[in-house]
C-alpha cells in the first residue's frame, strides 16, 4: 500500500511542473490584459475631465485645449497596448528560455547513469519548470 501511494504521489509531482510553467504564463497574460484594462480606463477618465476643462474655455484656446486632451488620450491608450504586448512577449520569451535550458540540463543529465542520471532530471525539472 506504501508503494501505491509513493507512486501516486511521484506521479503527481511528475506532472504538476509542466501545468506550473504553463499557468504561469497564463497569469503573467491575465495581469498584462488586467493592466492594459485598467490603463485603458484612466486614460477615458483622464480625457473626460480634460474635455470637462476645456469646455470652460472659448475660442482657439479650447479648440488647442481640446485637441491636447486628445492626443493625451491616445498616447496613454497607445502606451497601454505597447506595454501589454511588451508583458505577453516577455512571459513568451520567460517560457521559451526556461524550455531551452532545460533541455540542456537534461542533456547533461545524459553523461550519468542509474539513480545519479534520475536525481539530474529530477533537478532539472524542477529548476526550470518542466
Amino acid at each position: 500500500m506504501k508503494l501505491r501511494n509513493a507512486m501516486f504521489i511521484a506521479l503527481g509531482l511528475a506532472i504538476m511542473p509542466p501545468l506550473y510553467a504553463a499557468d504561469m504564463k497564463d497569469v503573467t497574460e491575465d495581469r498584462a490584459e488586467a493592466r492594459y484594462d485598467a490603463a485603458k480606463d484612466t486614460a477615458k477618465h483622464n480625457y473626460e475631465v480634460a474635455k470637462e476643462n476645456c469646455k470652460k474655455m472659448s475660442g482657439n484656446a479650447k479648440d488647442v485645449c481640446m485637441k491636447d486632451a486628445k492626443a493625451a488620450y491616445v498616447s496613454a491608450k497607445s502606451q497601454a497596448k505597447a506595454d501589454e504586448k511588451s508583458a505577453k512577449n516577455q512571459a513568451e520569451a520567460t517560457e521559451d528560455k526556461m524550455k531551452a535550458d532545460y533541455k540542456a540540463a537534461k542533456e547533461r543529465c545524459d553523461s550519468m547513469s542509474g539513480s545519479a542520471k534520475d536525481a539530474c532530471v529530477s533537478e532539472a525539472k524542477l529548476k526550470y519548470k518542466q
